[in-house]
C-alpha cells in the first residue's frame, strides 16, 4: 500500500461519520419505562424486581442460582467468602486484570498469589498455576480478560485434583462461549460487573452465579441480610440468620434491576450484532503484518462475549521493531480512537507490596501469609510485557460495513507502511495503560 499516511499529510482512512456506532449503553423506551415504574411506586430499595432479575439471569446464564449485588466488586467478594476464603488462606489470580478480581481477598484477610497469563489470550495460563498451589490455597480466580474465554478445562482439572474452588470473573465477557457453555457457568462460582460501560449494562450493579446451594447461601449470608432467613438450609448458617455475616449490605438497587431485566431480554440480539461487526473487522485484517486478533480461532468451540475492552495484539518483530506507541499514533491520525496498553500489572503496585491496610504491623500482602508472597519485576514476564503488546481497537456496537472497512483500512495502512514510521519512532514508555484501565465495578 503506497498511499501516504495521514500522520504525514495523507488523507485519513476514516471519512464516514461514526454517529452512534460506538454509543453505549443502548437504552430504549422499555428500559426507561421499567426504571420509572420502580421510582413511581417507591420500590427503589425493595427486592421483588431484583429477585425476578435474578431468576431470569440464572436461566440465561445456565446456572441454578444468581444473586444480584450493588457492584461486580461486591459480587466477587461474596463469591470468595462463599467459596471458603478466610484469614490465612491464599487465592491464585492473574495480575493482568482490574483490581476487583483479586483485592477483595484482603477484606477476608487472605493473601494473593499471582500467576502469569498466556500471550495470545491474556488470560490465566493453566501451565503457571499448579506450582503455585500450597496447603493454604483455597481458590483460583479466572478472568475472561477483554472478553476472551479463558481455557477452563485444564484449570478445572487442576482445581478438582487439589480440592480448590474456581471463581470466574466474567465482567468483560457476558455471554462468552467455552465449549458450548456460557462462561460463568463452568466454575464453582462467578462474579460479574453490570455497570454502564459493560456489554451487559444495567446502570450500576453486579451478579454472582453458582450451581452450588451452599455457595449461594453463604453469599446470601454475607451481604443480603433481608433474605438471610428461614429459606436458608445450611445448618452451619441458620444460627446467624437475620444479620449479615460480613457486616455488608450488598443488594442491587431496584432501578438497576428493572433496567437489567430489559437489557437482559435484548442482550443476545445486541451481542450477535456486536460479534458480527467485530469479527468482520478482524477478518479484514487477517494476515496483516504486526497485528493479530485477540479472539479465539474462527469456527472453534469458543467465542467472545460482548467484546468489552476490545484489543489487538502487536508483534513489533514483524514490523522492523516499530514501537506500539508509534504505531498507535499513526493509526490515531487516520481517524481511529486507539492507544497502546492494557491494565498495568497488579503485582507491581505499592498496595500489593508495602501498604499496611489494617494497621497490623506488616504489609497486608504478607501479614497473614507463612512466607513472603510479594512478586517483583520479572516474576511474571508475559504479564509485564502485555502493555507493549496490546492496543485498543474500536468496539463496534452496530454492523455498518463501510465504516468498519474504513477503520480496518486505517490499521492495515499503517502496518503496511511501517518503514516510514521507523526514523522518528520515540519508543515506548516503561509503563503503558493504567491500574484501573478497564473497570469491573
Amino acid at each position: 500500500m503506497s498511499e501516504k499516511l495521514a500522520l504525514f499529510g495523507g488523507p485519513k482512512a476514516v471519512q464516514t461519520p461514526v454517529e452512534d456506532t460506538f454509543t453505549w449503553p443502548a437504552l430504549g423506551q422499555a428500559a426507561e419505562e421499567a426504571a420509572l415504574a420502580v421510582l413511581r411506586r417507591g420500590a427503589m430499595s425493595g427486592m421483588d424486581v431484583t429477585q425476578e432479575f435474578e431468576k431470569e439471569y440464572a436461566a440465561w446464564q445456565g446456572t441454578e442460582y444468581a444473586l444480584a449485588f450493588s457492584s461486580g466488586t461486591a459480587a466477587l467478594l461474596a463469591a470468595m467468602y462463599a467459596c471458603g476464603v478466610r484469614a490465612g488462606d491464599e487465592i491464585i489470580a492473574p495480575s493482568l486484570t482490574y483490581w476487583a478480581s483479586a483485592l477483595p481477598a484482603f477484606s477476608l484477610r487472605a493473601s494473593i498469589v499471582f500467576a502469569d497469563v498466556e500471550p495470545h489470550t491474556l488470560c490465566l495460563d493453566p501451565a503457571d498455576i499448579e506450582h503455585r498451589i500450597t496447603d493454604r490455597t483455597k481458590a483460583i480466580v479466572v478472568v475472561h480478560y477483554c472478553a476472551y474465554p479463558a481455557d477452563m478445562d485444564p484449570i478445572m482439572e487442576i482445581a478438582e485434583r487439589h480440592g480448590l474452588k474456581v471463581i470466574e470473573d466474567v465482567s468483560h465477557a457476558h455471554g462468552g462461549i467455552y465449549k458450548g457453555r456460557k462462561v460463568g457457568s463452568i466454575g464453582h462460582a462467578a462474579g460479574m460487573s453490570l455497570m454502564s460501560g459493560k456489554a451487559l449494562a444495567v446502570g450500576e450493579g453486579g451478579m454472582m452465579t453458582t450451581n452450588d446451594r451452599d455457595v449461594y447461601e453463604y453469599a446470601v449470608g454475607w451481604g443480603h441480610y433481608g433474605r438471610f432467613n428461614d429459606s436458608i438450609q445450611n445448618p452451619d448458617l441458620r444460627p446467624f440468620m437475620g444479620l449479615p455475616i460480613g457486616g455488608c449490605k450488598g443488594r442491587m438497587h431496584q432501578v438497576s434491576s428493572a433496567v437489567g431485566r430489559v437489557q437482559l431480554s435484548e442482550y443476545d440480539a445486541k451481542n450477535t450484532e456486536i460479534l458480527q461487526a467485530m469479527h468482520y473487522f478482524w477478518d479484514l485484517l487477517e494476515g496483516v503484518p504486526g497485528i493479530k486478533a485477540h479472539r479465539p480461532p474462527r469456527n472453534s468451540d469458543r467465542d467472545m462475549g460482548g467484546w468489552y475492552a476490545a484489543h489487538g495484539l502487536f508483534s513489533p518483530e514483524e514490523v522492523g521493531g516499530l514501537s506500539i506507541t508509534r504505531f498507535c499514533q499513526a493509526v490515531s491520525a487516520e481517524g481511529v480512537s486507539t492507544g497502546p496498553g492494557c491494565n498495568r500489572p497488579l503485582h507491581l503496585h505499592p498496595l500489593l507490596n508495602t501498604c499496611d491496610i489494617y494497621g497490623e504491623g506488616a504489609p497486608t500482602a504478607i501479614v497473614h501469609a507463612d512466607r513472603d508472597l510479594r512478586q517483583g519485576p520479572g516474576s511474571l514476564p508475559v504479564t509485564e510485557m502485555a502493555g507493549k503488546r496490546a492496543f485498543r481497537i474500536p468496539w463496534f456496537k452496530h454492523f455498518r460495513k463501510g465504516l468498519i472497512e474504513e477503520h480496518a483500512l486505517a490499521f492495515r495502512k499503517v502496518a503496511e507502511n511501517y518503514l516510514s514510521l521507523l526514523p522518528d519512532d520515540p519508543g515506548d514508555a516503561e509503563n503503558l495503560g493504567g491500574w484501573h484501565f478497564f473497570s469491573h465495578s
